[in-house]
């Protein structure tokens, strides 16, 4: 039957389907202003390009046909002149006609572009824009098929012709094959002609889908109300109803957008404020053709969604629906993204957004702070006493800290163990420590925190400036600063910030740049300290000792640069420089002297330390014995069997193992007996007042006679005076001593020219010794 229907021809058509293909032709009549601009300016680059003035007479007609279509056209769409049967076969006849003279038109102009004025450009740009223009015949007049067959006869024919004139094979063929292109065009209308057509008999069934539509209408959840152009209600189901207190549907109907919502007032569930506002809101949407969505909080404390958008044939609807649980559900949502689960207090993001709107409200003028608490040692609880515990002292902190809370003051849980107080106005700038002060003291004391007494301990840092100087982060940073120069000093205290603790920062981070850069490009350097054998005061060995010369501020103790880089990660590398210099450096010296390298504790934290120092031995070519590995306390308390482990390997290379810093720790000597160690380092502590304490002198004997039985050899530490070596001499008799009395460290080549000295006071120590004997 849809064959049938599309073969029939336009008298035959129903009159009702036929106004309405009419109409079609009508929509959208700009698109032909569009397509007759791009045709003349088409046409009138032509002309630019090859200099023919047809070209230019041919813009200038284009252009003139396709306004007088236009404005044909809109005169027909403004004045609605299709009405019927007549009217409607009276403005196809003439559009046929317009439309035929413009197809013509342009027709004609490809053709003079393809054989009368053949130019390469003219060719392209014509054909393009006409099969451009092909591409819309279809879809924009399906609704007369006479006007596409002349559409596409117009448009194809003469550029067939023109090509086919040419006379030659190529263009010949090209021509045909553009030919088809009249026959894919009509068949394309005729299939959107059918569709269409298929569409507008499937109205009449509208009296059935309007009853269906009616049934949807009012089982659906949502209110619905459909509003006039003049803003009266046409169309409302039975929710909308109920929510308005009717009985039926209809009984709204030719009521206002006020009028409604003012019922809602009178019977109590809308404020006044919200009816003119939810008004105001929606009145603005249909106006203005957008969409927009009004929620309301009626006096029952449910929330209703009010959404407004432009409906069919300029009506406008308006829907609504109870979204109480919805709201509910993001009021949830919204506080756990701002607030700390375990303490209720605003977490960081949300903290750093009101303070930051704090601070650009008020006054300039006006003075604000910002302080930052921590706890100290808060890790210990919970590695002993479990993270609910911990929890639980977080919680108790929090309480109190929000005992201080109010309108300018906001106190927040930061993260971890860290809280942070602003302070809004700071009235008497002078007073501010006062009030640390009283919060200090309120928040330090004993807990009970699920049976554990508990006692809170911590420090803080503040910052004081003026609002108008106060940026947020920045003023992070300062309370930090401040807080770790409260830790430094000891903990439980708070301190200021001051202007020279932001310079150190960044002095320590300028410094910490430098240093990588410096263990990057080698550009440390190694000294060594002589190790002296108490038997023929000659240098034995020596210890290898970083140094780094800063290009700005001049040499920088290890004491201050070998922290950093623990603290920066990178204590390792300098491990590995050290083995590798002092490796090469000590393969140059005479067989006899050796070397000892200090390790740091993370040398040992994994295997990789067997390969540094295997790769640094097989690098220069020193022998094994010759190179002694000096490992302190601190890497064997770390984890004492894996370091041990780590210490066999390393001796199973031939390397010697000594022990440094010996009777500084706790636990020395339980490793006298059970690691590999060769040599003992006594430490200079031991050394400090032996010419005068004999207490410290038996002291130091009974290491030294503890270590001998277990085959060690000994080296004393800190030797500074003459009278130091006469003791060690007589009385302790050591294997090994350095000190300060035989030189500062020296540079590779000076332990070379000084390896085969003696210090001038052997002969002295051998004269004391044998009269000891």
């Amino acid at each position: 039957m849809t064959h049938e229907i599309n073969r029939v021809k336009p008298d035959q058509v129903p009159g009702d389907v036929y106004v309405q293909f009419v109409r079609s032709l009508y929509d959208n009549v700009h698109m032909l202003l569009i397509g007759a601009f791009c045709h003349a300016v088409v046409s009138g680059m032509s002309y630019l390009k090859t200099g023919h003035g047809i070209f230019l007479w041919m813009a200038l007609l284009l252009a003139s046909v396709g306004v007088w279509r236009y404005f044909s056209m809109r005169r027909v769409v403004k004045h609605a002149v299709i009405r019927d049967y007549q009217s409607a076969k009276r403005c196809e006849r003439e559009y046929i006609i317009q439309g035929s003279i413009q197809g013509l038109t342009l027709g004609s102009f490809c053709f003079i572009a393809i054989y009368l004025y053949p130019d390469p450009y003219a060719e392209l740009s014509a054909t393009a824009v006409t099969m451009g223009s092909m591409v819309t015949v279809a879809g924009r007049n399906y609704g007369s098929p006479r006007m596409v067959a002349i559409f596409s006869l117009t448009f194809v024919l003469p550029i067939a012709v023109g090509l086919l004139m040419r006379a030659d094979p190529f263009n010949a063929v090209l021509g045909l094959l553009i030919i088809p292109f009249f026959f894919i065009i009509s068949g394309t209308a005729k299939g959107v002609r059918e569709v269409l057509f298929s569409a507008v008999i499937g109205h009449r069934r509208a009296d059935q889908i309007a009853q269906r539509f009616d049934r949807a209408l009012n089982t659906m959840s949502s209110g619905l109300i459909m509003l006039s152009p003049e803003g009266k209600v046409v169309v409302a189901n039975a929710e909308a109803a109920s929510l308005m207190g009717v009985r039926k549907p209809e009984r709204l109907l030719g009521r206002t957008l006020r009028g409604l919502l003012m019922r809602g007032v009178a019977a109590g569930v809308l404020s006044l404020k919200d009816s003119r506002y939810a008004e105001t809101q929606l009145t603005r949407a249909l106006r203005e053709g957008k969409d927009r969505k009004v929620l309301l909080r009626l006096t029952d404390s449910r929330y209703f969604e009010f959404s407004a958008r432009e409906g069919y044939d300029e009506l406008g609807v308006i829907t609504f629906d109870e979204v109480t649980a919805r709201i509910e559900a993001e009021e949830r949502i919204r506080f756990m993204a701002r607030y700390d689960s375990l303490t209720g207090l605003p977490n960081r993001a949300y903290f750093h957004e009101v303070v930051s709107e704090a601070v650009a409200a008020g006054s300039q003028d006006r003075k604000v702070a910002l302080a930052v608490f921590d706890l100290d040692d808060f890790k210990s609880v919970n590695d002993t006493l479990g993270h609910p515990v911990g929890d639980g002292l977080i919680y108790a902190v929090a309480e109190r800290l929000n005992r201080f809370a109010g309108d300018d003051v906001r106190v927040s849980r930061f993260g971890g163990d860290e809280f942070m107080i602003f302070f809004n106005d700071v009235q008497e700038p002078e007073a501010f420590p006062a009030l640390l002060d009283e919060i200090f003291s309120s928040l330090n004391g004993d807990v009970d925190v699920a049976g554990h007494a508990l006692r809170i301990q911590t420090s803080a840092g503040a910052v004081l400036a003026a609002a108008r100087d106060a940026d947020v982060d920045a003023m992070i940073v300062k309370a930090d600063l401040a807080l770790y120069k409260a830790k430094e000093n000891g903990k439980n205290g708070w301190r200021l910030f001051e202007a020279a603790m932001d310079q150190a920062f960044r002095n320590r981070q300028v410094m910490k740049a430098d240093l990588r850069h410096a263990v990057e490009t080698r550009g440390l350097r190694v000294v060594y300290q002589p190790i002296v054998s108490m038997e023929t005061m000659r240098i034995a060995s020596c210890e290898a000792l970083c140094r780094w010369d800063h290009p700005e501020i001049g040499p920088i103790s290890p004491a201050v640069f070998i922290p950093l880089a623990e603290e920066m990660g990178i204590v390792s590398d300098i491990s590995t420089f050290m083995l590798e210099a002092a490796t090469l450096e000590c393969s140059r010296w005479p067989d006899p002297i050796s070397v000892s390298v200090n390790l740091s504790a993370k040398d040992f934290r994994n295997d990789s330390v067997i390969a540094k120092v295997r790769h640094a031995l097989e690098k220069s070519g020193l022998a094994p014995h010759r190179l002694e590995i000096e490992v302190t306390e601190t890497a064997l308390l770390d984890d004492k069997s894996q370091t041990g482990t780590y210490i066999e390997q390393l001796k199973a290379l031939g390397v010697r193992i000594a022990l440094d810093d010996f009777g500084t720790g706790y636990s020395s000597l339980s490793y006298l007996h059970t690691l590999p160690l060769d040599k003992v380092k006594i430490d200079r502590s031991f050394l400090i007042d032996v010419t005068r304490n004999q207490r410290s002198l038996e002291l130091l004997k009974g290491v030294v006679n503890l270590s001998r039985p277990l085959g060690l050899a000994v080296t004393i530490e800190g030797v500074e005076t003459f009278d130091q070596l006469k003791v060690l001499a007589l009385e302790v008799k050591p294997d090994l001593v350095q000190g300060f009395l035989f030189g500062s460290a020296l540079t590779a080549s000076g332990i070379e020219t000084m390896s085969t000295t003696t210090w001038p006071f052997a002969s002295q120590i051998n004269a004391v010794s044998a009269s000891g004997r």
